[in-house]
C-alpha cells in the first residue's frame, strides 16, 4: 500500500522518534495509555462509554431545543495538538442534533485577500446567529501557535493578536454569546501512534497533512507556544477547559459535560450529565501535567 508523503510517520518513527516513545508505542496494547503521566493506565470500557455517552446525547437534544426557542448563541472553539481529537469530540456534540442549528466551521489557510484583512474578520463571518450553535474545528488560536511554531505570522502580528484576543473574546460574551474554549491535550506517544494508524489506513489518510509531518519534529517548540498562549488568553471572560485526550473515550465524555453543566437549558437532569473528572477536565494548570 502507498503510503502518504512517501511514509514519512513511519520513518520518522524508525528513526527520529524519541526511544521512550518508541518503546511506548511497541510495548502498548492497543487499550493501554501510553503517557506515565496520564491518571489512569487503560481506556475506559466500551460498555461504561457508551451508557453515559447514551445520557449525554438526550441532554444535548434538551440543549438544543432550548438553544433554538430562546435563541441562545453558542460557539465552541476546539484547539489542541493534532491528532487530539478535536474533530472526534465535534462529532460527538453532533450526532443526534439537527445539523441545521449545530454548524462546523473549519476554514482553510487564508485567501489573499484575508490575509489584507484584520486578522479575526474572518472568523466573525461565521459566529452563530440566534438559535445555533458553532463547532470551530481550529481557529483564530492558529496565530498563536501553529503560526508561530512554523513561521507563518511574524513576532509583531503575534503579539498584536494577544493583544487583541482578551476585548474580542470578551466582546462576544458581552454581547451575549455564550463561548467556550476546548484545547484538548494528547502525549507525544499517543500522538504518534495515532498518526502510525492514520498513515496505514485509506479511510483516514485524508487527515493527514505535511504540517502533521513537520510537527513531529518539532513537538518542544508546539509545547512552548502552547503554554504562551494558553497563559495569555485565559481569562475570566473566555476561559480555557483543558481536556486530556489520550483517552479518547473519557475526553469526550468531559467535553460534552462541560458544556451541559454551564448552560441553563430547560429540564436539566444533572444525574444524568454526572460529574466532571478534575484528573481529566479542568483548567489551564493541567495542560501539562
Amino acid at each position: 500500500m502507498e503510503l502518504p508523503f512517501d511514509g514519512a510517520i513511519s520513518a520518522y518513527f524508525e528513526t527520529d522518534a524519541p526511544d521512550p516513545v518508541r518503546t511506548a508505542i511497541r510495548d502498548g496494547d492497543k487499550d493501554d495509555i501510553l503517557d506515565a503521566g496520564f491518571p489512569y493506565s487503560d481506556r475506559m470500557d466500551r460498555k461504561d462509554y457508551e451508557r453515559e455517552m447514551e445520557a449525554l446525547q438526550c441532554e444535548l437534544v434538551k440543549l438544543q431545543r432550548w438553544i433554538k426557542d430562546s435563541g441562545a448563541r453558542v460557539a465552541m472553539v476546539f484547539e489542541g495538538r493534532d491528532a487530539a481529537g478535536k474533530g472526534g469530540t465535534i462529532k460527538r456534540f453532533r450526532e443526534n442534533l439537527n445539523p441545521r442549528g449545530a454548524r462546523v466551521v473549519a476554514l482553510a489557510k487564508p485567501t489573499e485577500a484575508e490575509q489584507t484583512q484584520w486578522y479575526f474578520q474572518r472568523y466573525i463571518d461565521h459566529l452563530p446567529s440566534g438559535g445555533e450553535m458553532v463547532f470551530y474545528d481550529r481557529s483564530w488560536y492558529n496565530r498563536g501557535v501553529v503560526e508561530k511554531v512554523f513561521g507563518f505570522c511574524d513576532d509583531d502580528q503575534r503579539e498584536r493578536f494577544f493583544r487583541q484576543a482578551p476585548g474580542f473574546e470578551q466582546a462576544l460574551v458581552n454581547d451575549g454569546i455564550h463561548l467556550f474554549k476546548f484545547w484538548l491535550n494528547v502525549g507525544r506517544a499517543e500522538q504518534l501512534r495515532r498518526f502510525l494508524a492514520r498513515e496505514r489506513d485509506p479511510l483516514k489518510q485524508w487527515k493527514l497533512s505535511w504540517i502533521d509531518v513537520e510537527g513531529l519534529k518539532r513537538w518542544d517548540a508546539y509545547t512552548q507556544a502552547i503554554g504562551e498562549t494558553l497563559e495569555r488568553s485565559h481569562s475570566d471572560a473566555a476561559p480555557w477547559t483543558i481536556v486530556r485526550s489520550d483517552d479518547k473515550r473519557r475526553a469526550r465524555l468531559m467535553a460534552l459535560r462541560s458544556v451541559l453543566h454551564a448552560l441553563p437549558y430547560d429540564r436539566k437532569n444533572a444525574d444524568a450529565i454526572g460529574t466532571i473528572d478534575p484528573k481529566i477536565c479542568g483548567g489551564p494548570d493541567i495542560w501539562n501535567a
